[in-house]
């Protein structure tokens, strides 16, 4: 299935130029026609059986027995996999191989099925094989696990959560301090002490985790499964496997979203590779609602308390930052919430510390805007308390206190325009009309509110490969193993190969979501549409710089003879710099010399520019230690107006406008999609969400979408978008600095302040639901 073969692109621009344009998505009719095969859905494959993993109901204890006598009676079952009759593996992330292969491609060191012990409420305990799914959920049903059961230990909060500072692991990874901060605090004229406290939060991607293994061999597999990250999970697979590499493959064609949760791989995907093997059929594990709450991760319940010092004029002196959170019984992960507090104001002390608590919870993970989401709650609901403090409007506050270069590293930014994105958000918003007053406009029984935050999103330095093939007859075939989490990737790519050989974009196919395809970046951590991107224009460059010299070396070309720095590539013709008359096309060319196809391969960088080997190309950006002396950020700017039912304690959002400078926007369609669905995902986190586990057994109580509340369509108003445009030309080829995660950045926050601004009382524990907001109230009337 080509999913470019869409007919809505003959009702676009069918030339070159189409970078940045609001293209249609390529993949979008076979989606909604539903020929879009996911992960799950690769039901072609011969005798395939069904998987149904049995989970524990305890929190904490040891496995004495199973009983499946019962299950085994039911029609159609292949295999009941336990700790005692599961094949073991060659390696897990907890061997000291294994940890030094695949520490970054398992997020939980923890394997479950390899021992009795019980660590955490929805472990895996047993996995049922059958022929219908049918068969294996009732045989899984029936089978009965003796378990003795211990007292968990249920979040840091817990009597028996016994703190400790992480010296190792993702939570060791504080930002180095600067100055004296605690004296420079201890010292401000002014100062402020907020603590915020963040409810569990779980991804619910619509897409459920899901694997599919079919063993063609004994000693090779082909796995498609529900990943974000097709390098990683392959290299997972053939460590623990214990294969050569080229004997794994991992397809991943579309996802139905991630937000992070399919970062990294997870149990359930090994798992099903070990079963398949075993029962020697293809075999397909789909992970349940309930079960997502328990397999694939979630952002952490955790404590931050950020004490900021200022003059009394506003000028910040001093920032101290503390987090304490829960973590697995294995790991030392945390969101590093104090990257944003380190860099996102000038502020001439700083100074920040972890702290975790073991508990019978599986391990978190990444979650969009992991670590900048929370950490920008915390120091933009501070500088609004600030603002309101010295006299200043909340816009003034962060002017005043801008940071000009990168206060940790004193490195200038590569670009920063979060000035215009406050002007031009003040402007779409009408911020000049807002009272200043605290709780002084009232529609009826509703108070108004109106809100403002920063947001920023460090670029991460990733790079990726790509292959791209130009064809005699003018198409082009594009190769990247990247995934598009439906986010448009397979769209902006198309673009981008387009623009860079000079064909209309329905002439590109685009091939994504396969390990045997060129290595790339994973998508997370807004890595994946600069890294693609960059490598497919640079793949795109090294076919002109082939054809530039055949066609000096051909007589009959316009070009002959001629030096190859005087020769460009424009629309897909090429042709004298110094005289655009003289050239050809390249189809004209490539036929006259009997030339099929010709091949251009490359690596594209994020987070450090590319300097070309050839002068001939032209390309603006720096060199990689241009890009290296630079701090890389996104920046976004978010205004909120809720009203607040002071009967009901309901807080519903009016009006929302976002700001970002992200650098070059591919495709402003989709562009606008990532912003709104990053600030849909804020506001969820601000005002609804929230997994809630039973304080004695560590069970979560609302582990469903009936229970755990995300945003729907009547939660949400019309939504105003706007970019800052942004050359920079140290960031990668493209320019392209990423959207997935600043879009959420600092909207939470701008819910919150908008709160503040009507009721004149700060909420700091997310999420902050109807119960707190009257409660609130009360003590302000």
């Amino acid at each position: 299935m080509n999913p470019t073969n869409n007919p809505t692109f003959a009702d676009q621009q069918s030339s070159s130029d189409v970078v940045g344009k609001p293209l249609v998505r390529v993949d979008g009719r076979a989606k909604v026609m539903g020929a879009a095969v996911y992960s799950a859905e690769h039901n072609q494959l011969p005798d395939l059986a069904h998987a149904v993993i049995k989970t524990s109901d305890v929190a904490k204890g040891r496995i004495t027995g199973f009983d499946d006598s019962a299950a085994k009676r039911i029609p159609g079952v292949l295999g009941i996999f336990t700790h005692l009759n599961l094949p073991p593996l060659a390696q897990t992330p907890s061997t000291s191989e294994g940890k030094k292969k695949i520490a970054l491609a398992m997020q939980m060191s923890f394997t479950p099925l390899t021992s009795d012990q019980i660590f955490y409420a929805g472990q895996p305990v047993a996995i049922v094989v059958a022929d219908t799914l049918e068969h294996a959920q009732h045989a899984a049903a029936l089978l009965k696990v003796s378990v003795v059961a211990e007292t968990p230990v249920v979040s840091y909060r817990d009597t028996q959560a016994k703190l400790f500072t992480p010296t190792e692991g993702a939570a060791a990874q504080v930002p180095a301090k600067r100055g004296d901060a605690q004296a420079a605090f201890s010292n401000a004229p002014v100062q402020l002490t907020l603590t915020c406290q963040h409810a569990t939060n779980h991804h619910n991607p619509m897409e459920p985790g899901a694997t599919i293994a079919h063993w063609e061999a004994a000693d090779r597999v082909t796995v498609y499964d529900t990943t974000q990250a097709i390098a990683s999970t392959h290299k997972a697979l053939y460590v623990m496997l214990g294969l050569p590499p080229d004997n794994v493959r991992v397809v991943t064609k579309f996802l139905g979203g991630g937000f992070g949760s399919k970062l990294t791989m997870w149990p359930h995907t090994v798992l099903t590779a070990q079963v398949a093997k075993a029962v020697g059929r293809p075999v397909k594990l789909v992970l349940t609602r309930p079960q997502m709450f328990t397999s694939m991760g979630h952002r952490e319940d955790q404590q931050q308390t950020l004490r900021l010092g200022a003059t009394k004029e506003g000028k910040l002196l001093a920032l101290l930052h503390e987090k304490i959170s829960t973590t697995s019984p294995w790991d030392n992960y945390a969101e590093m919430n104090s990257k944003i507090v380190h860099m996102l104001y000038a502020c001439p002390n700083f100074d920040a510390s972890v702290k975790l608590a073991r508990a019978n919870v599986m391990t978190s993970t990444y979650m969009r805007g992991p670590g900048e989401a929370p950490g920008s709650f915390a120091i933009e609901c501070a500088m609004d308390d600030l603002a309101y403090q010295v006299g200043l409007d909340p816009i003034a506050i962060r002017l005043l206190n801008h940071a000009d270069k990168d206060p940790g590293t004193g490195k200038p930014w590569s670009s920063k325009s979060l000035k215009q994105c406050y002007e031009r958000g003040a402007e779409l918003f009408g911020w000049g009309k807002r009272n200043p007053k605290n709780g002084a406009t009232r529609q009826g029984n509703k108070l108004v509110g109106w809100g403002m935050a920063s947001g920023s999103y460090p670029v991460h330095d990733a790079q990726g490969n790509a292959r791209v093939r130009l064809y005699a007859d003018g198409h082009a075939l594009v190769q990247a193993a990247a995934t598009d989490l439906g986010t448009g990737t397979y769209t902006i790519i198309t673009q981008v190969a387009a623009d860079s050989l000079g064909i209309a974009p329905e002439n590109v196919y685009f091939e994504l979501g396969d390990s045997a395809l060129p290595t790339t970046a994973m998508s997370g951590g807004s890595r994946a549409a600069g890294t693609v991107s960059s490598s497919v224009f640079l793949a795109a460059q090294d076919v002109w710089q082939k054809l530039i010299k055949l066609a000096i070396a051909d007589q009959h070309s316009p070009v002959y003879k001629a030096k190859p720095a005087d020769v460009e590539a424009v629309k897909g013709r090429l042709q004298l710099k110094a005289d655009s008359t003289k050239g050809e096309a390249f189809i004209t060319l490539m036929q006259r010399i009997g030339l099929d196809d010709l091949e251009g391969v490359a690596t594209g960088h994020y987070g450090s520019s590319y300097e070309s080997p050839e002068a001939t190309l032209n390309t603006p950006q720096a060199k990689k230690d241009d890009a290296a002396s630079h701090s890389m950020h996104s920046f976004s700017a978010h205004f909120c107006e809720v009203e607040v039912d002071t009967e009901l304690g309901t807080v519903h959002v009016t009006r929302w406008v976002s700001v970002v400078a992200a650098g070059r926007i591919l495709n402003s369609m989709t562009a606008r999609s990532q912003v709104i669905g990053g600030s849909i995902f804020g506001i969820g986190a601000a005002l609804m969400e929230g997994t809630v586990r039973d304080p004695h057994l560590a069970r979560y109580t609302n582990a469903s979408l009936a229970d755990y509340h995300v945003c729907v369509h009547a939660d949400i108003p019309e939504m105003t978008v706007a970019f800052i445009d942004e050359e920079d030309r140290y960031i990668n080829a493209m320019g392209v600095k990423g959207l997935g995660e600043v879009s959420i950045v600092g909207t939470s926050a701008a819910v919150s302040n908008a709160i503040f601004h009507a009721i004149g009382h700060r909420l700091t524990s997310l999420p902050i639901t109807p119960d707190k907001v009257l409660k609130a109230l009360r003590k302000t009337q």
